[in-house]
């Protein structure tokens, strides 16, 4: 019998994505160079921020730490759900919650919080067609003044994956 190889491949697999309830149990901390990302990619849809911390997250996630902003800066969204298509490849959207205004984008830039959501370890759900990531309560602080060390400290995140 072949189902030996089979069973244990299947385990493996399972074992390598954990299942979304189990994940939303726990809430998730990412730093450096991931957290700096994920506040890179939903500061600029933040209506919390004022223009200049918008601005200094986009020259630090530019990789500009020479930047004059001095004070911490926390983003926060309420919620991100991102689906892209599977079937229709075309499809890549994003919903991002701040209290109760929802900001949804398209094509590059939803592409682009996927991808950093599943850097972060945001564990993926597919659906008929689709794949989905979501977190709940994320908070980043990004701190220029630490940032500008270079010693990888300046950024952290908190989430709770999944809805």
């Amino acid at each position: 019998m072949r189902s030996g190889p089979a069973i244990l491949a299947c385990a493996l697999v399972a074992g390598a994505f954990p299942l979304a309830g189990a994940a939303a149990a726990t809430p998730a901390k990412v730093s450096g160079a991931t957290a700096l990302a994920l506040a890179g990619v939903i500061a600029p849809l933040s209506p919390d921020l004022t223009g200049a911390e918008r601005k200094a997250v986009a020259m630090l996630f530019a990789a500009n730490a020479d930047i004059p902003y001095k004070k911490a800066i926390v983003v926060t969204a309420d919620r991100i759900v991102c689906r892209t298509g599977n079937v229709d490849i075309t499809i890549r959207n994003c919903e991002v919650t701040f209290g109760k205004k929802v900001k949804t984008v398209n094509g590059s830039t939803a592409n682009e919080i996927f991808a950093t959501e599943a850097l972060a370890g945001v564990p993926p759900d597919g659906a008929a067609g689709s794949n989905f990531e979501s977190l709940s309560k994320l908070s980043c602080t990004i701190d220029p003044n630490a940032i500008r060390r270079k010693d990888g400290s300046g950024a952290d995140c908190t989430f709770q994956p999944g809805n």
